[in-house]
Order: structure tokens, then C-alpha cells, then sequence
């Protein structure tokens, strides 16, 4: 046993023995980091046992009160289910009442399907030349049966259409480009007009009667691009129309432009649907009036008048 003495000088003693001992491991630290590291690291490696030990209780008791909390909300749940459910059912039954009325319907009018467009889908890479400034380049060519014409989107619209083509890759020009030009639908004031890119990320509207002005905020689709009254269809005919393409929005007052749905600015993931290059153009009516020949030769003899 020490006498109280010698416990007097040891208690007195015992301060400034840890602030040596903690002045002796800052200087360590400093001068030996690597050598300190691996040492807490071992320790804390040697103490993770005891850790999670010790936070097992506390584990299994937020367990239970999980459960007990879920037990004690389990009768609202089910009412909660079983509502959702009987609503659910009616509604499936109003579906398959639907469905059945439409096949009736096209059955009676002996409808014809439109065929669905065949479609490719790769992803994008950052056009690095090129004519356009606002183009992309596609990781499927030729190869994958892509055409010059085709149509580009992504989950959320109209981006763009096929103007090039190789083996592997595609160019698509988007319709952010200056040399964008596409016939667009407006929903709300059923008027038509040219969307025309120019750089930005919103394309402008052009070529709308004047008398019939865009609305703001009013959605925006694909019109039909038919080719000229007798002349073959070229490669940017044929566009289908009612593809979605924005919402109109006003800059300043008369200067509409297109708020594109897909992102036309990082595009990642696009679909190239392949409409097929046919219009809708009707035959040439009976009766109609022929062009005038040429210059020397005789109009032809129209019967029942006198030649």
C-alpha cells in the first residue's frame, strides 16, 4: 500500500503525464503519419468486432418497434388495399368494355392498321464536324438499315432527322440547326407553320397567318411534309405528322419560339423510326385540266368540240 504521500505526488504527477503523452503522440503523428495511419487503421479494423457487438441490441430493438409499428397500422393498410383494389376493378372492367367496343367498332368499319414503323436505337456521340453546327452523330449506320430521311427521337420527342449515313454511324441534324426547316401543327389555335432552328436551343416559328398568332404554351407537332404536285418524293419527304415536338413560348411579344420536349442539347439514348418515304397524295382527279404543251406543239383534241 503507498502512503499518502506518495498517492499525493502520484495525483499531482498524473497531469502533466498525459499532456506529455499527448504532445508525444501529436509529434509522432506529425513526423511518422504513414507509420500513424496504419496503426489506427489495425485498431479500428481489431475493434470492428466489438462494434458491431455493441450495436446489435440497439439493431434488434429498432427492429421490433418496426414491426410493432407496422402491426399496429396493419388494419388501416388493409381497408387502405382493399379500397384500392374495388377501385381497381372497376376500372379494369371499364377497359375491357372499351377495348371490346373499339375492336367492334374497327371490325364494323372494316379498319385498317397502320403499320407500325420500324425503329433502331443506339446512342449519341458529340458531332465533332461536319456542315452543321447543331448535328450528332449516332453509333449505328447502313449496317442496322438506316436511311437518309429518318426521323429521330428520344423518350420525349422530336430531336432531329437522318441526313447522313455510313457503315457504322449516322449524322443526325437536329432541329436546333440553321439548316432545320420543318412544318409543325399548333394544337390550341389549329394553325400551321415553319419551325426554323437557328442556333439556339429553342428553334423560332415562322410563316404562321397573321390573323392566327401562336398561343403561349400550347403543344406543337410534326405536319405532314408532302412533296411537290408531281414530283418525286426526296429524301426529307414523308415526314409523319403528329409527332410531338414542344410547347410554344414567347421571348417578347411577336417573336414566338419552340420549346423542344427532347433534349436537343445532351442527348443520350435515340430511336430512329423509319416511316418510309410515301406520301399521301391522292391520284390525279378525272377531268383535271392538263398542263399547256410546249411551244409548238398542237393542244389535243377535247371530244365533242371542234378541233
Amino acid at each position: 500500500m503507498l502512503s499518502i504521500q506518495a498517492r499525493q505526488a502520484l495525483a499531482k504527477l498524473f497531469l502533466p503525464f498525459f499532456f506529455l503523452l499527448a504532445s508525444a503522440f501529436l509529434v509522432l503523428g506529425v513526423a511518422r503519419r504513414p507509420l500513424v495511419d496504419h496503426v489506427r487503421l489495425k485498431i479500428e479494423d481489431g475493434l470492428a468486432p466489438a462494434y458491431a457487438l455493441m450495436a446489435q441490441p440497439g439493431e434488434k430493438l429498432r427492429h421490433v418497434w418496426d414491426d410493432v409499428r407496422a402491426f399496429a397500422r396493419l388494419g388501416s393498410e388493409n381497408v387502405r388495399l382493399r379500397q384500392e383494389n374495388e377501385k381497381l376493378r372497376r376500372w379494369y372492367d371499364v377497359a375491357v368494355a372499351l377495348a371490346n367496343e373499339n375492336a367492334q367498332l374497327k371490325a364494323n368499319l372494316h379498319w385498317i392498321p397502320e403499320n407500325a414503323p420500324r425503329f433502331v436505337s443506339g446512342h449519341t456521340m458529340r458531332d465533332a464536324g461536319g456542315l452543321y453546327g447543331r448535328a450528332i452523330l449516332l453509333a449505328a449506320g447502313a449496317g442496322q438499315d438506316i436511311h437518309v430521311g429518318d426521323v429521330a427521337l428520344d423518350a420525349k420527342g422530336l430531336i432531329g432527322r437522318v441526313t447522313e449515313v455510313g457503315s457504322r454511324t449516322s449524322r443526325i441534324l437536329l432541329v436546333t440547326d440553321q439548316a432545320s426547316r420543318l412544318p409543325v401543327m399548333l394544337e390550341s389555335s389549329h394553325g400551321t407553320a415553319i419551325m426554323a432552328g437557328d442556333g439556339s436551343a429553342t428553334p423560332r416559328l415562322m410563316f404562321y397567318a397573321q390573323n392566327n398568332h401562336p398561343l403561349e404554351g400550347e403543344r406543337v407537332f410534326t405536319s405532314e411534309q408532302l412533296p411537290p404536285e408531281g414530283e418525286a418524293a426526296d429524301e426529307f419527304s414523308g415526314l409523319p405528322g403528329g409527332l410531338p415536338v414542344g410547347v410554344v413560348h414567347y421571348v417578347q411579344p411577336g417573336e414566338p419560339i419552340v420549346v423542344p420536349d427532347g433534349d436537343v442539347e445532351h442527348p443520350d439514348i435515340v430511336r430512329v423510326f423509319d416511316y418510309g418515304h410515301t406520301s399521301t397524295q391522292g391520284p390525279e382527279a378525272p377531268g383535271r385540266m392538263k398542263r399547256a404543251p410546249a411551244a409548238g406543239v398542237p393542244f389535243p383534241l377535247v371530244p365533242g368540240r371542234p378541233g
